[in-house]
């Protein structure tokens, strides 16, 4: 039974990745996704898993040549290490493929790199074929923050008992329904490695509901099941993270790569919307009221509009909210500087969406739209005709 938690998203939330990055995602073989044309739920995970089983099985050993393949960013056969690396400012160390790898774990970041286990191999019951060297799962990442990450699921932190270099943390689970100890990685590869848990439970859809006892770590995140498979909150972070940080074309690369090697694919990077799709009970729906009674739980609230507009388009929009009223959250001077900051986003018109993020449990918060025209000292307001107000009440 869905919780309010999920009752609430579906409604809050919109079916964001249905049709985003199609131009990119053009890449499997013409009529290989054929099978699963016009299935939702379990009967679309099982359709993906029969087409994605069966893999070319490479060994253990090989997985560091298969790096090379799959995980350098040019020049300098780089390392993208999800572990270390950003691309949104500077790497605080650099590994090149060939080179700089370990099978032992020295005692601090930026010596070494090895096999990480995205799924922990632990979850699966340890060095098993094909589990064990499936590179959509398998990645090169800096052997000290592997050894930290250890075998605890993904999760939000936010009193971290240890962060790495680049921003990863470890730390008690803040995101609602479980509280036990997570590894959160920063925000550029959430969506990465949540499509790597989709991937895995599609993939080993055969076999996935004897996973859950292996061990504890993996009992919080798996239910027991072929379908769902996971634990309500797992879904839903997982969910939360797939559209939080879409398909990138890095991935896009590596999935291209990993099918070099394998022979298969990842369903979820090529079509992002097979993850709201299988889990259709747990996913955003389209529908969109102008009030959301009860309770939501979620600390990231996405809002999507499709604003009127007459022959000139705004320059852009203003998402503001607070907790006092919609009559308190007033429509700027006409003149004064858009800039974002506490309760407000200054969206460019193009956009239209915005996500309000790390919102207080408990709390009831009131949206507002405007859009602008002009800039500088020549800014105009109104009121926006596509979502003019939302309410809503995070829970706790």
């Amino acid at each position: 039974m869905m919780t309010n938690y999920y009752r609430l998203s579906r409604l809050l939330s919109t079916f964001l990745m249905l049709m985003v990055f199609r131009a990119l995602l053009a890449q499997a073989p013409p009529g290989y996704y054929n099978s699963a044309q016009n299935l939702t739920g379990q009967s679309l995970q099982l359709a993906l898993h029969n087409i994605i089983k069966n893999h070319t099985v490479k060994s253990y050993d090989y997985l560091w040549t298969a790096f090379a393949i799959t995980d350098t960013l040019q020049p300098g056969n780089i390392c993208h290490d999800m572990y270390s690396y950003t691309t949104t400012g500077t790497p605080p160390y650099v590994y090149n493929i060939p080179g700089s790898q370990c099978a032992s774990t020295p005692g601090q970041e930026g010596v070494c790199y090895n096999r990480e286990h995205s799924f922990p191999k632990s979850w699966f019951g340890g060095d098993i074929s094909p589990m064990y060297t499936d590179l959509y799962q398998v990645i090169p990442v800096d052997s000290y923050v592997n050894t930290r990450r250890s075998n605890y699921p993904y999760g939000e932190v936010n009193n971290p008992t240890w962060t790495s270099q680049n921003g990863g943390k470890l730390g008690p689970n803040v995101y609602p329904g479980y509280s036990g100890t997570v590894f959160e990685p920063i925000d550029e590869y959430k969506g990465d490695l949540a499509r790597h848990y989709f991937y895995m439970v599609t993939r080993y859809a055969d076999i996935v509901s004897g996973w859950e006892t292996l061990n504890t770590y993996g009992d919080a995140v798996l239910n027991g099941t072929q379908y769902p498979a996971f634990e309500d909150w797992a879904i839903s972070l997982l969910l939360d993270w797939h559209t939080l940080d879409p398909v990138s074309t890095k991935e896009v690369n590596r999935n291209n790569a990993v099918y070099s090697i394998q022979g298969n694919r990842n369903p979820y990077i090529d079509h992002p919307e097979f993850a709201y799709q299988v889990w259709t009970e747990f996913s955003p729906s389209a529908s969109e009221p102008s009030e959301y009674p009860g309770q939501f739980s979620a600390h990231n609230i996405h809002l999507q509009w499709d604003d009127a507009i007459g022959e000139v388009p705004p320059t852009g929009y203003l998402l503001l909210w607070g907790t006092s009223g919609f009559d308190q959250i007033q429509l700027p001077t006409d003149g004064i500087p858009v800039p974002d900051g506490p309760g407000v986003l200054n969206i460019p018109y193009e956009v239209q969406s915005a996500w309000a993020k790390n919102l207080l449990p408990s709390t009831v918060y009131y949206f507002k739209l405007i859009s602008y025209t002009g800039e500088g000292s020549e800014i105009n307001y109104k009121l926006g005709s596509g979502i003019p107000q939302y309410m809503i009440q995070t829970g706790d």
